[in-house]
């Protein structure tokens, strides 16, 4: 009864969704800045969506610490 009523609410599925390569990613991220930005400027953005990119997987990882942790971790630099 259970598999029954999870195959009526299960939706269609006509398109297979899969990811982004990080080919098909890199041309998304070059395509969507201006026209006159300089080499440089296409590398900062690569290396800061690779960077919001590493962050998400320590996100969901469960690699992360709090805000408190990371201030006290600031003050021994200070140091």
């Amino acid at each position: 009864m259970k598999n029954e009523l999870l195959e009526l609410f299960r939706l269609p599925c006509t398109e297979e969704k899969t990811l982004p390569t990080a080919k098909e990613r890199m041309t998304e991220i070059i395509r969507s800045q201006p026209e006159d930005c300089s080499f440089e400027e296409i590398l900062r953005e690569l290396a800061f969506h690779q960077m919001i990119e590493r962050g998400m997987q320590d996100s969901r990882a469960g690699r992360t610490i709090s805000n408190k942790e990371m201030e006290q971790r600031i003050r021994t630099w200070e140091k």
